[in-house]
């Protein structure tokens, strides 16, 4: 399967090309700021604006700044002046009704809709204070909302803001926890299936699982993330990988080549296969495979070592799945019979988020997003009848991609977002239901 067609890539704000890519010009956005009607309740997205609301309502700045200090805030920067830098990032400024000169920046899960030339870097609230330009009188803080603070910028305002963030300050994305956004998240829609196929991704980032209005890292952190973890450095790379991970071609075709082999088995000799049993399976059905498609290569093993080497591996895949399985099912993550029947869940899970990361790199347009999150909900409910199963299975891939049998943070994590995503009664895999109408 494949993405739709492309919208025309279009060169950023005055005619600078330069190494980022944007698309997505005729896509519904919002203009700088954030606007949240105040004839309108106000629910707070998460627990962060929830926080800040009960700071405003105590008129205490302070426990306001601890809490910006502990997540960071986003700033807006044209897309000609994003850089991974905070330092080297120009600014937008704007004055204010009584002419002095404010500087805007926003939680997370206030943010608007992603802009094609108008982009939100993420900074700490120790950055924030040493990269305000000496012009800006005001810092005004999730502006328009009843979340917001307006503070006066001072050599001594700035002192308390380092103050806070060397008391609070996180060195990173506070990760391993279920978020889901009470308002401005995804409406109920096909789409949702397709988020929630990430939740295993949110949850170990800690990002709400339902926001469609992706901003992650900031700007420049979704193009490193994409740069660095994945190779993705221009719109067509991410092109490529997207397609490579809604068919399942990233790092799952040796892992689901053994499981089939025994999925064969049980199909034609019952559910009790003898490992032994399974790997001569898995021997002579790769060494038929190779024989019959590559001219001149033997079936017969000393025939040829690559193929022999090739054999053995997916041999030894056989005994690493069965004492991998034999851990999940004394977590109970299997039942005392069951088994993996593909991992197709880890790239698929992995889709859904790299249908938002594209998104926030700009590399990808909010139609494009759509229709991959689509897809994804499509494969994985052809694929698996649960999300405990696709869970399950999606554990395995993870582990036979980064664990090595280890048995440490890699599976202990993922185990605990398992666990949470089945049980949390804000979790995605309880509100939304696993096959859907279409």
């Amino acid at each position: 399967m494949a993405l739709g067609k492309f919208v025309r890539v279009t060169p950023p704000l005055g005619g600078a090309f330069g190494p980022y890519y944007t698309v997505g010009e005729v896509d519904d956005h919002d203009e700088i700021v954030p606007i949240i009607p105040r004839d309108q309740p106000f629910v707070p997205p998460t627990a962060v604006e929830r926080e800040l609301c009960s700071a405003v309502l105590d008129e205490d700045p302070w426990s306001y700044l601890c809490v910006v200090a502990a997540t960071g805030v986003y700033h807006p920067v044209a897309l000609v002046h994003a850089h991974s830098n905070p330092a080297k990032r120009q600014m937008v400024t704007s004055t204010l009704g009584d002419g002095r000169i404010a500087t805007f920046v926003y939680t997370q899960d206030v943010l608007p809709r992603p802009h094609p030339y108008l982009v939100y870097e993420f900074v700490s609230l120790r950055a924030l204070s040493q990269i305000i330009p000496d012009e800006v009188e005001v810092l005004a803080v999730n502006a328009n909302t009843p979340c917001e603070l307006y503070l006066e910028v001072t050599d001594e305002e700035r002192e308390r803001w380092q103050t806070a963030h060397e008391r609070f300050g996180a060195p990173g994305f506070s990760g391993n926890r279920l978020v889901t956004r009470l308002s401005g998240g995804a409406e109920p829609t096909e789409l949702l299936h397709g988020l929630a196929c990430g939740a295993h991704l949110c949850f170990l980032n800690g990002e709400a699982w339902n926001n469609l209005d992706w901003h992650g890292l900031g700007y420049s952190g979704e193009v490193e993330r994409l740069s660095e973890g994945w190779g993705v450095k221009v719109r067509q790379d991410w092109v490529n990988l997207q397609n490579r991970l809604l068919n399942c071609d990233v790092s799952t075709s040796d892992w689901d080549f053994v499981l089939g082999a025994r999925t064969f088995l049980v199909s034609t000799e019952g559910p009790q296969v003898d490992p032994q049993r399974w790997r001569e399976c898995v021997d002579a059905t790769i060494r038929n495979n190779i024989a019959a498609n590559v001219p001149g290569a033997s079936a017969e093993r000393g025939g040829s070592p690559e193929v022999d080497s090739y054999a053995d591996f997916l041999c030894g895949l056989v005994g690493k799945i069965i004492r991998y399985e034999a851990r999940f099912r004394a977590d109970e993550l299997l039942p005392p019979n069951g088994y993996v029947r593909t991992v197709a869940a880890w790239d698929l899970g992995r889709a859904s988020k790299m249908a938002r990361w594209g998104r926030g790199a700009r590399y990808a347009t909010q139609a494009e997003m759509y229709e991959a999150l689509d897809l994804v909900g499509q494969e994985v409910r052809s694929r698996y009848s649960s999300w405990a199963e696709f869970s399950v299975a999606y554990i395995l891939g993870r582990c036979l991609h980064f664990d090595d049998e280890a048995f440490g943070a890699t599976y202990t994590d993922v185990l605990e977002a398992h666990r949470a995503l089945l049980t949390e009664h804000s979790s995605p895999w309880l509100t939304v239901p696993f096959q859907t109408e279409r």
